[in-house]
């Protein structure tokens, strides 16, 4: 992993945001900002989320991901549960702008949408260098696989400690009020969140 100096970080993050502002990759999104910047998280954080792209009501609208709608308030509520903080962690998302559906829903982003995206995660990744990476969703595992192939799925490796290239990875389920429904309820997501402390500690870092 790559050691290098906070000014040097500053910089580099200075030069990735005003990339990801100016991206037309992603012809449906031209007209959406990507949620890339300070708000995101510190630039040394130890720990990093992924989830799958800002919500319309949530990211998109107030510039910090998991946010104003009631994603971001499950997830606060299972980061207060293992006392971590978002001043120890950064946030980012598989695709970085809001996709939506012609009604203006949300909507899940494509593999390409993924894909134009990747190699800004994978930027983001080398230049924060977190120990521990989590993923909230199956789109943020699968962006994952662009940049280094794995064999994870939610499915099979949801709350489990895996490594992934030089980091260990913790797929988790998406906080959503549906996901929360549908899949993963509230009190088996809450102990899902533990594995992360578990994950932490194997990497050496202070748990609060």
């Amino acid at each position: 992993m790559n050691l290098i100096s906070i000014r040097e970080r500053q910089s580099r993050f200075a030069r990735l945001t005003a990339e990801a502002a100016s991206c037309t990759r992603c012809p449906e999104m031209c007209g959406r900002a990507a949620v890339l910047s300070q708000l995101n998280g510190p630039l040394d954080a130890r720990v990093m989320f992924i989830g799958e792209a800002p919500g319309r009501k949530g990211a998109d609208r107030t510039r910090t991901p998991f946010s104003g709608d009631q994603s971001g308030q499950n997830f606060e509520r299972f980061l207060a549960s293992i006392n971590l903080t978002r001043r120890e962690i950064f946030i980012t998302s598989a695709a970085l702008c809001n996709p939506r559906k012609a009604s203006g829903a949300n909507r899940r982003p494509t593999a390409a949408e993924v894909r134009n995206c990747s190699s800004f995660l994978n930027r983001t990744i080398d230049l924060i260098n977190p120990r521990v990476i989590v993923t909230l969703g199956g789109a943020a595992l699968e962006a994952l696989r662009v940049l280094h192939d794995h064999n994870f799925s939610l499915r099979s490796d949801a709350a489990t400690i895996r490594r992934w290239g030089e980091r260990l990875l913790v797929p988790l389920y998406h906080p959503s009020p549906q996901v929360l429904i549908t899949s993963r309820k509230e009190a088996a997501q809450l102990r899902d969140y533990q594995v992360v402390v578990q994950a932490i500690r194997e990497t050496g870092a202070r748990v609060s």
